[in-house]
Protein backbone atom coordinates (compact mmCIF):
# COMPACT_ATOMS: atom_id res chain seq x y z
CA UNK A 1 0.00 0.00 0.00
CA UNK A 2 1.26 3.49 -1.07
CA UNK A 3 1.91 5.85 2.23
CA UNK A 4 0.80 9.38 1.66
CA UNK A 5 2.50 11.26 4.54
CA UNK A 6 0.04 14.24 6.49
CA UNK A 7 2.50 16.77 5.20
CA UNK A 8 0.44 16.30 1.74
CA UNK A 9 -0.06 19.88 0.71
CA UNK A 10 -1.95 19.07 -2.65
CA UNK A 11 -3.10 16.46 -5.14
CA UNK A 12 -4.60 16.48 -8.40
CA UNK A 13 -4.57 14.28 -11.30
CA UNK A 14 -2.86 15.56 -15.02
CA UNK A 15 -1.24 13.78 -17.58
CA UNK A 16 2.75 14.29 -18.56
CA UNK A 17 3.01 15.97 -21.66
CA UNK A 18 6.61 16.51 -23.82
CA UNK A 19 7.82 19.99 -25.02
CA UNK A 20 11.03 20.93 -26.16
CA UNK A 21 12.52 17.71 -25.55
CA UNK A 22 11.98 17.61 -21.73
CA UNK A 23 8.58 16.26 -19.96
CA UNK A 24 6.33 18.58 -18.54
CA UNK A 25 3.54 17.96 -15.56
CA UNK A 26 0.65 21.08 -15.62
CA UNK A 27 -0.14 22.47 -12.54
CA UNK A 28 -3.73 23.54 -12.37
CA UNK A 29 -4.22 27.13 -11.73
CA UNK A 30 -6.37 26.30 -8.63
CA UNK A 31 -3.58 25.39 -6.98
CA UNK A 32 -1.91 28.27 -6.93
CA UNK A 33 -5.21 30.60 -6.03
CA UNK A 34 -5.66 28.40 -3.34
CA UNK A 35 -1.76 28.78 -1.90
CA UNK A 36 -1.33 24.99 -2.06
CA UNK A 37 1.64 25.56 -4.43
CA UNK A 38 3.66 28.85 -5.15
CA UNK A 39 4.95 29.61 -8.03
CA UNK A 40 9.50 30.08 -7.87
CA UNK A 41 9.46 27.31 -5.42
CA UNK A 42 10.36 23.65 -5.17
CA UNK A 43 8.26 20.89 -4.46
CA UNK A 44 8.85 16.79 -4.14
CA UNK A 45 6.31 15.53 -6.54
CA UNK A 46 4.59 11.72 -6.54
CA UNK A 47 3.75 9.57 -9.19
CA UNK A 48 1.17 7.45 -9.49
CA UNK A 49 -0.51 5.65 -11.66
CA UNK A 50 -3.94 6.66 -12.02
CA UNK A 51 -4.96 3.33 -11.79
CA UNK A 52 -3.84 2.30 -8.90
CA UNK A 53 -3.41 4.81 -6.75
CA UNK A 54 -7.50 5.79 -5.68
CA UNK A 55 -7.28 2.19 -4.45
CA UNK A 56 -3.68 2.24 -2.73
CA UNK A 57 -4.61 5.63 -0.84
CA UNK A 58 -4.81 5.39 2.90
CA UNK A 59 -7.83 6.49 4.68
CA UNK A 60 -6.02 9.04 5.93
CA UNK A 61 -4.77 10.49 2.63
CA UNK A 62 -7.99 10.28 1.07
CA UNK A 63 -9.70 12.46 3.76
CA UNK A 64 -6.67 14.88 3.24
CA UNK A 65 -7.66 14.50 -0.42
CA UNK A 66 -11.74 14.45 -0.64
CA UNK A 67 -11.71 17.64 -1.56
CA UNK A 68 -8.97 16.94 -5.05
CA UNK A 69 -10.77 14.31 -6.23
CA UNK A 70 -11.38 16.10 -9.54
CA UNK A 71 -9.23 19.38 -10.04
CA UNK A 72 -11.65 20.71 -12.08
CA UNK A 73 -14.51 20.94 -9.75
CA UNK A 74 -13.78 23.67 -7.28
CA UNK A 75 -13.33 22.29 -3.72
CA UNK A 76 -16.96 23.27 -1.62
CA UNK A 77 -16.92 24.95 1.77
CA UNK A 78 -14.50 25.02 4.32
CA UNK A 79 -11.73 22.31 4.79
CA UNK A 80 -12.53 21.69 8.71
CA UNK A 81 -15.59 20.87 10.59
CA UNK A 82 -17.03 21.92 13.89
CA UNK A 83 -15.62 19.51 16.66
CA UNK A 84 -12.55 18.27 14.21
CA UNK A 85 -9.78 17.43 16.48
CA UNK A 86 -6.41 17.94 14.23
CA UNK A 87 -2.65 18.65 14.58
CA UNK A 88 -1.90 22.05 13.21
CA UNK A 89 1.44 23.95 13.23
CA UNK A 90 1.24 27.63 13.71
CA UNK A 91 3.16 29.55 11.29
CA UNK A 92 3.06 33.39 12.31
CA UNK A 93 1.21 35.52 15.02
CA UNK A 94 -1.75 37.97 14.02
CA UNK A 95 -2.52 41.24 14.98
CA UNK A 96 -4.78 40.32 18.41
CA UNK A 97 -1.67 37.64 19.49
CA UNK A 98 -3.19 34.67 18.59
CA UNK A 99 -1.33 31.79 16.38
CA UNK A 100 -2.26 31.66 12.51
CA UNK A 101 -2.10 28.25 11.09
CA UNK A 102 -2.57 27.36 7.28
CA UNK A 103 -4.57 23.70 6.46
CA UNK A 104 -5.82 22.65 3.54
CA UNK A 105 -6.16 25.11 0.58
CA UNK A 106 -4.55 28.04 2.66
CA UNK A 107 -7.70 27.99 4.70
CA UNK A 108 -6.75 29.42 8.08
CA UNK A 109 -7.50 28.52 11.75
CA UNK A 110 -7.15 31.01 14.79
CA UNK A 111 -5.49 29.24 18.11
CA UNK A 112 -5.18 31.44 20.50
CA UNK A 113 -1.87 31.81 22.76
CA UNK A 114 -0.10 29.78 19.86
CA UNK A 115 3.13 30.81 18.87
CA UNK A 116 5.26 30.63 15.42
CA UNK A 117 6.83 26.96 15.40
CA UNK A 118 4.10 25.57 17.99
CA UNK A 119 2.56 22.24 16.62
CA UNK A 120 -0.38 21.42 18.88
CA UNK A 121 -3.14 19.64 18.63
CA UNK A 122 -6.60 21.50 18.22
CA UNK A 123 -10.27 21.24 18.34
CA UNK A 124 -12.17 23.34 15.87
CA UNK A 125 -14.84 25.48 17.94
CA UNK A 126 -16.06 27.58 15.28
CA UNK A 127 -15.91 27.64 11.24
CA UNK A 128 -16.69 30.54 8.53
CA UNK A 129 -16.43 30.71 5.17
CA UNK A 130 -12.57 31.89 5.32
CA UNK A 131 -11.42 31.34 8.86
CA UNK A 132 -11.93 28.58 11.93
CA UNK A 133 -10.89 29.72 15.52
CA UNK A 134 -9.65 26.27 17.67
CA UNK A 135 -8.86 25.61 21.00
CA UNK A 136 -5.81 23.73 22.22
CA UNK A 137 -6.61 20.47 23.25
CA UNK A 138 -3.01 19.46 23.56
CA UNK A 139 0.88 21.36 23.50
CA UNK A 140 3.36 20.05 21.54
CA UNK A 141 5.96 18.35 23.53
CA UNK A 142 8.62 21.27 22.22
CA UNK A 143 6.47 23.73 24.01
CA UNK A 144 6.77 21.84 27.96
Amino acid sequence: MVEIPDSLRSLFSASLQQRDGTYVIEVPSDEIDQEAVTVDETYRVAVLDAASSAKAMTPQASQNAHTRQNATQPPSGPPVDDGEVRDVTIETVGDQGDGIAKVERGYVVIVPGGQPGDEPTVEIEQVQENVAFASVVDSDSRAL
